[in-house]
């Protein structure tokens, strides 16, 4: 799902592509300073140009090139031949509390899931699992920022902006190797 913030972002150059993902369409934007945004499903190329456009108050400029580290290091975790990435990061949307949570899906080993308990207990928000929740789902670096790893506490899914199928895709991914869709 597309969902723009209430208040364009001003971040200076906006850079994107589209590439083919397991689910359809990818979107990956990035900043002078690194990746700020994957839609890992996206209707089409005009869907997520003019979700850029709503998001950030400058054009985007379709730069494949400058973006190629950053879908050639996606193909090969999709393919199970990746486990962590090296890509540039630029947290330049949500809050200070949404940043912190963000930040902290990155401990999160690869295979490995955790508990939206134990992820509010991670930033000192103990009694913060809706808040926690809600951090997740606004995560603008999915995938990299791995929020398919929290699960809730009895081993349920929980929700996944992108569809609990893709959630269940990318677990199955992480624990075998392989997934289908």
């Amino acid at each position: 799902m597309l969902t723009a913030p209430n208040q364009p972002f001003d971040i200076g150059p906006l850079y994107y592509t589209v590439a083919p993902g397991p689910w359809g369409l990818m979107g990956l934007a990035a900043s002078n300073k690194g990746l700020i945004h994957i839609q890992s499903v996206t209707p089409s190329e005009k869907a997520y140009v003019n979700f850029l456009k709503r998001s950030f108050v400058n054009t985007p400029q379709k730069d494949s090139k400058r973006l190629k580290p950053a879908t050639d290091q996606l193909r090969l975790y999709l393919k199970g031949k990746l486990r962590s990435f090296d890509i540039p990061l630029d947290f330049i949307t949500g809050t200070t509390f949404q940043k912190q949570v963000w930040r902290k899906l990155a401990s999160i080993p690869y295979g490995e899931t955790r508990s939206y308990a134990w992820l509010a207990r991670s930033v000192k928000r103990p009694n913060a699992h809706r808040a926690v929740g809600n951090a997740n789902g606004k995560n603008p670096l999915s995938i990299l920022l791995p929020c398919h790893r929290v699960v809730q506490s009895n081993g349920n899914l929980g929700g996944y902006s992108g569809g609990l199928h893709i959630k269940r895709y990318l677990l199955e991914l992480e624990k075998t190797g392989r997934a289908s869709l």
